[in-house]
């Protein structure tokens, strides 16, 4: 296994799945459109949920596609690699929606490794990870957001 490409894997998908959260920061309530519409289904839940927007998507490629080379993927790669992060994240948003959880509401490993593990598998062969590296840059990737969330709603609740 090798810990640089464990690394970089790892960096590229707290890239993805932090841009949304540092555009949310700057521009507060600017171009934050639900990218469900706010649509319920019959259950009287939402289809996803008010915090994920066009702009959390949006932010994610663009930024991720910039800041791919520096860990060694292609900007296209980086782009991929988001759009993949950003599905497994509204897939894991849409299973919490209908077992009962709030948006926001954080289920520990339903809310990494869907939105890690999704994109390292599916460009395994744009990325070079072995499984061995997948699976290590899943784990600490979801180490680092379970921390980071905490922090994140600590910070929030002041």
């Amino acid at each position: 296994m090798d810990a640089t490409q464990v690394a970089n894997l790892t960096l590229l998908a707290i890239t993805a799945n932090i841009a949304p959260v540092i555009a949310s920061l700057l521009l507060g309530e600017r171009w934050n459109a639900a990218i469900d519409g706010s649509l319920k289904l019959p259950d009287q839940r939402p289809l996803l949920g008010r915090s994920k927007t066009i702009r959390g998507v949006f932010s994610s490629v663009l930024v991720t596609s910039l800041l791919a080379p520096l860990f060694g993927f292609s900007p296209a790669s980086g782009a991929a690699f988001a759009g993949l992060a950003m599905l497994g994240d509204l897939c894991s948003s849409f299973i919490k929606r209908r077992l009962g959880f709030a948006p926001g509401h954080s289920v520990p490993l339903l809310d990494q490794v869907p939105e890690s593990l999704l994109p390292l598998w599916l460009l395994q062969s744009k990325t070079g990870g072995t499984a061995a590296e997948i699976l290590a840059a899943t784990a600490i990737f979801s180490l680092v957001d379970l921390v980071l969330s905490r922090l994140y709603k600590l910070d929030r609740t002041k």
